[in-house]
Parts: structure tokens; C-alpha cells; sequence
């Protein structure tokens, strides 16, 4: 069974930065991609970023130039560093990694990190 660890979330004032961790239980090489969700209050979980097992990135228009997302294949880790942080990053931030075989597509998620940017 896949078990998806996030760690890094917190409490940050407006502009400033944090780090988001996802380690997995075992080789990301075996996902053909990894990435981060969020879900703000009285939102729905929406995409952030993501990479692919090629290192192919993807970023949501309300993150492009601000957040970075990168995978350490060695420790089994994606990262997300988040800097220019606004009071609308503020969400519980998932990690996601996808398994496609064929037409058959798995989804694995962790147990979420909040993230609050305030003053």
C-alpha cells in the first residue's frame, strides 16, 4: 500500500516562504507523476503543481513564477517551495501521485498539511 507523508506547512506572514515535503513509501520512479493539491475554506481541492516521472512541470496560473515544485528520486521526496506567499495560498495542501496503467488510473493521496498565510 502507497503512504504519501506531508510535512512543512504552517503559519507565515504575507511575501513570506515555506516549504512543503512528500515523502513516499517507496520509489516515486514507479508514479508516472507526483504533485500537490489544495483545498481552501469552503472551497473545492484544486490542482497547484505537479511533475512527471520525466520531470516534465505544470503549475496553476495563480502560482506560476511564485512556486516551485521538485523531486529528490533518491529519498522517494517531492517538494513544493512556496515564496511570495498571498492570504489566498491559505488551504490544506495534499500530495498526490498517479499510477497509470493502460486506460486504469490510481490516484494515492496524504493526509494533508495546512498552510495559513496571515498577518
Amino acid at each position: 500500500q502507497v503512504q504519501l507523508v506531508e510535512s512543512g506547512g504552517g503559519l507565515v506572514q504575507p511575501g513570506g516562504s515555506l516549504r512543503l515535503s512528500c515523502v513516499a513509501s517507496g520509489s516515486i520512479f514507479s508514479f508516472n507523476a507526483m504533485g500537490w493539491y489544495r483545498q481552501g475554506p469552503g472551497k473545492e481541492r484544486e490542482p497547484v503543481a505537479s511533475i512527471t516521472s520525466g520531470g516534465r512541470r505544470n503549475y496553476a496560473d495563480s502560482v506560476k513564477g511564485r512556486f516551485t515544485i521538485s523531486r529528490d528520486n533518491a529519498n522517494n521526496t517531492v517538494y513544493l517551495q512556496m515564496n511570495s506567499l498571498k492570504p489566498e495560498d491559505t488551504a490544506v495542501y495534499y500530495c498526490n501521485a498517479r499510477k497509470s496503467i493502460g486506460v486504469l488510473e490510481t490516484n494515492y493521496w496524504g493526509q494533508g498539511t495546512q498552510v495559513t498565510v496571515s498577518s
